[in-house]
């Protein structure tokens, strides 16, 4: 619904040209370049990256065919099975249903909200000057739900325009969101454990 409010049917159809293939050397240095950069300057937040930098680097460098693949499915599967098993666990309903965790919980949807929001209009206030038009639906990839924002802004683009498909360009501010998250997570790691 923030979606639609805030963008206009022409908007929404606007398509969007891939402007360059990224060579081999750009998707292996990526990686290495930015887990460089956090590790500097935020090492509280090079654990978090270190995890992403790595699958990213064993997917794209080819050399560890059997292990990148084995990571991408069976490995990630029981990882997330093992993970919403030792959380719900401990979710019991008197500890999880108390106000402070129903407004956790609050306070998260308003800000997917506004991120959602602040996105869509980053992007028209961007069309405004430049040359090439940027579907506003993509601004609201840039929050941090992997896949789930890119398909969702995708799925908006195609019921105005079948033809119209946006989900690798949305990609790009959803991973960055990611990365973005993970960095600002390490920063408030780094200002408790000060504390």
């Amino acid at each position: 619904p923030i979606m639609r409010a805030l963008t206009s049917e022409k908007e929404r159809k606007i398509r969007m040209v891939q402007l360059r293939t990224v060579s081999k050397r750009e998707k292996i240095l990526f990686p290495v370049v930015l887990l460089l950069l956090v590790a500097l300057l935020l090492p509280d937040a090079a654990p978090l990256l270190g995890m992403f930098c790595f699958g990213n680097l064993m997917r794209e460098s080819g050399v560890v065919e059997r292990l990148s693949d084995t990571v991408q499915n069976g490995l990630i599967n029981i990882v997330t099975i093992f993970l919403g098993l030792s959380v719900g666990a401990k979710l019991v309903a008197d500890k999880f249903l108390q106000p402070q965790t129903l407004g956790i919980l609050l306070l998260g949807v308003i800000a997917f909200g506004i991120g959602t929001a602040a996105g869509v209009l980053m992007a028209k206030l961007l069309n405004l000057c430049s040359k090439n038009k940027i579907n506003p639906l993509i601004g609201s990839a840039g929050v941090s739900a992997v896949p789930m924002a890119a398909r969702v802004s995708n799925k908006v683009g195609l019921e105005s325009d079948a033809q119209n498909f946006l989900l690798m360009h949305a990609m790009g501010p959803n991973v960055a969101g990611v990365i973005g998250s993970a960095i600002a997570a390490g920063v408030m790691l780094k200002y408790v454990l000060a504390m």
